[in-house]
């Protein structure tokens, strides 16, 4: 039986980022990952931390830099699964750009976003989700922009796969999680992610108060209607899988990626590499 690892961490005790971790170890022991075919992903930040607190391959890069360094891997090793763990701050400040152009590219990775609406690591500033008005030990008048919504700008931005959830529903989280990370193509999760140290709005108890699951009957391949429950976000706040859709894959409409055995697989001429680096000396 497979079995992933999790070791001490960082966080401040009562941290929504303990909850992740731990649905992130179960949905991969439950899809029977082993740990040598799975790649974490992080930046800078408390969530980004995650790779380093699970046994398995991991790497972390530079503030907003992850999704590049995710997706090259993911190009070079078609069979290794991909997950990208890491925070808003991380995702859609500071990687904003990278978040935008990998949804047009489609490799297929799992973005997993830990939302606490608040940069945690660097003392609580607003983050691109902070709502307008909250005050925050930086923006001590109140945050004056409009806040950034992930999903409905993912599911505009023609993404595959979009849901939200919540770290404090920790079986409907890890069940959201395994669907990501078997959707043949990119994927994101929104968490809500309570910070309890920084962000004393955006509580436990504020989302159990509004967060309720997609109908069974919702019809997660309707598009507009994704859209308008992405933009729920006052007094209810849907989670689940608000879109999903099939498409071509970045592997598969590659003409150098496609059908053939994954680029660290073919054979390599070491005398052409050498000469090509020569060139930079």
């Amino acid at each position: 039986m497979c079995e992933f690892k999790t070791y001490e961490t960082a966080w401040c005790p009562g941290c929504g980022n303990f909850s992740i971790l731990q649905c992130l170890k179960t949905a991969l022991e439950e899809l029977k990952k082993d740990p040598y075919e799975v790649l974490m992903v992080g930046g800078i930040g408390q969530a980004a931390k995650t790779p380093q607190y699970i046994s398995a391959n991991s790497f972390c890069g530079l503030h907003g830099r992850s999704l590049p360094a995710a997706v090259a891997a993911k190009i070079a090793n078609e069979k290794l699964t991909v997950i990208v763990d890491t925070g808003d701050g991380d995702s859609y400040g500071e990687g904003g750009n990278h978040f935008i152009h990998n949804i047009r590219r489609n490799v297929g990775i799992t973005h997993f976003v830990h939302d606490n609406q608040i940069y945690g690591l660097t003392k609580g500033q607003a983050s691109p989700t902070t709502s307008e008005g909250q005050i925050t030990g930086v923006q001590v008048t109140g945050s004056v922009n409009t806040p950034l919504n992930p999903v409905l700008m993912a599911i505009a931005a023609g993404a595959g796969f979009v849901a939200r959830a919540f770290s404090g529903d920790t079986k409907h989280l890890t069940e959201i999680m395994k669907q990501a990370i078997t959707y043949p193509g990119y994927a994101i999760v929104d968490i809500l992610q309570p910070c309890v140290t920084f962000n004393k709005v955006n509580t436990y108890a504020y989302y159990k108060s509004r967060v309720y699951h997609l109908e069974e009957d919702y019809d997660s391949s309707n598009k507009l209607e994704a859209m308008e429950r992405a933009m729920e976000f006052d007094d209810r706040i849907p989670i689940g899988v608000l879109y999903q859709e099939q498409k071509q894959t970045f592997h598969q409409k590659n003409i150098v990626l496609a059908g053939r055995e994954p680029l660290v697989e073919r054979q390599r001429d070491s005398t052409v590499i050498k000469q090509l680096m020569n060139e930079f000396v």
